[in-house]
């Protein structure tokens, strides 16, 4: 079974199993089990259904692994030949979760 869901304003193909990287979620450890309601599509063996914008009575649930820090990205600013340079750097809170199940009520 697949879903799509939106999640951080971000959408996501995913199946149960699946291990992504998402935008940290506040207030959460890991072994957190978290549910998604906003489900765009879903696909069983029966066929395929998408909601209008979402599925009703459909959830997915899903785990965080851990949260951690992405690598670092450097900003380079520079005009030439005027003196200006800027140097800042970035690193962006993740979150890495893994889909336990599919649910369709």
């Amino acid at each position: 079974m697949k879903a799509v869901i939106q999640t951080q304003g971000r959408q996501f193909t995913v199946q149960a199993g699946d291990i992504f990287k998402v935008n940290r979620y506040p207030h959460t450890e890991a072994g957190s089990v978290l549910t998604i309601k906003d489900v765009l599509m879903y696909e069983d063996t029966s066929g395929v259904y998408f909601g209008t914008p979402l599925v009703d009575n459909a959830t997915v649930y899903i785990q965080v692994l851990e949260n951690k820090r992405d690598k670092k990205l450097t900003i380079l600013k520079r005009k030439r030949r005027k003196g200006y340079q800027r140097k800042r750097g970035h690193r962006q809170s993740l979150s890495v979760v893994k889909v336990q199940s599919i649910e369709i009520k």
